[in-house]
């Protein structure tokens, strides 16, 4: 996730990141550019299409679609956005959620053992759940003190782990009955959470709507280039893929953040929460 300065415009305008869209759109821009001189030239001189008020009124049907798109547009990146913010919610929970089970488990005075099992298993945890989410695998170091098989669902694993062990402390008499209704519930969130992440890792929008967006996009943006040359001429190179820029690039941001777990830049910050997860557990049982 990229940290910047949200009052500083100049940086915003003027420098171009590595995430801004323009790098993923500027080959199209300029084919786009270059159909849209190549139309003006053809009605303008070729053609001499400039006195037919039929073609000229082609601009009505751009202005009657352009709120239809503005529409889709914003439903698109509100979804995509609702999506990346309760993403980051579920985050926010497994980290207050990893807290405080390590605080209780502090509270219960075990042996030093236990303290260390749980430091490590406690943020395992969170690291398995963000390679799954990935789709790669996480084992991590000391892995004697949870096993793991690859084959398998590694976060549920981890939380079987954890559970298991804390059941083995109730029968062992180190923790009471009600201590291990406390406990399971911090575990059983574990679980909440990852089949959260999970809904929003595999339900992406559907395909007919993302592919509806682009075609209407695609057909919106090529020809405006035949009506609007009566009226701009040759401006139509630079402004036609100008407006390619802002209405594609909506479509792409919205692309980029409906899967908030990556490792795009405007992703959600999952390997430094998962680094805080360590380093609070850490600091609490240690």
């Amino acid at each position: 996730m990229i940290n910047y300065n949200p009052k500083d415009w100049f940086t915003f305008i003027f420098h171009i990141h590595k995430a801004d869209t323009f790098r993923k759109l500027w080959p199209l821009m300029l084919s786009v550019a270059v159909f849209s001189g190549v139309i003006a030239f053809m009605e303008l001189h070729f053609l001499k299409l400039s006195q037919t008020a039929t073609v000229k009124n082609i601009g009505m049907m751009h202005s009657l679609l352009g709120f239809v798109i503005s529409m889709l547009l914003v439903f698109r990146t509100n979804t995509s956005y609702d999506r990346w913010w309760e993403g980051r919610r579920l985050l926010g929970e497994l980290t207050n959620i990893s807290r405080n089970l390590a605080i209780k488990i502090k509270s219960l005075k075990l042996g030093k053992e236990e303290y260390e099992y749980f430091s490590y298993a406690i943020p395992k945890y969170a690291f398995a759940l963000k390679e799954h989410l990935r789709e790669k695998q996480y084992f991590g170091k000391n892995s004697f003190l949870v096993e793991v098989d690859g084959g398998k669902h590694i976060p549920n694993q981890v939380a079987a782990s954890l559970s298991s062990r804390v059941f083995e402390l109730e029968v062992a008499g180190k923790i009471s009955g009600e201590q291990l209704i406390v406990l399971s519930g911090d575990l059983n969130r574990f679980t909440d959470i990852c089949g959260g992440c999970e809904r929003i890792k595999k339900t992406p929008i559907p395909f007919s709507y993302s592919a509806f967006i682009k075609k209407f996009l695609f057909i919106y943006v090529i020809t405006l280039p035949f009506g609007w040359v009566f009226s701009l001429g040759y401006f139509v190179v630079p402004i036609v893929p100008f407006i390619l820029y802002v209405l594609a690039s909506l479509e792409l941001i919205a692309e980029e953040i409906e899967n908030p777990f990556g490792e795009d830049a405007n992703d959600l910050p999952v390997d430094e929460i998962c680094n805080n997860i360590e380093k609070h557990v850490g600091e609490i049982l240690n």
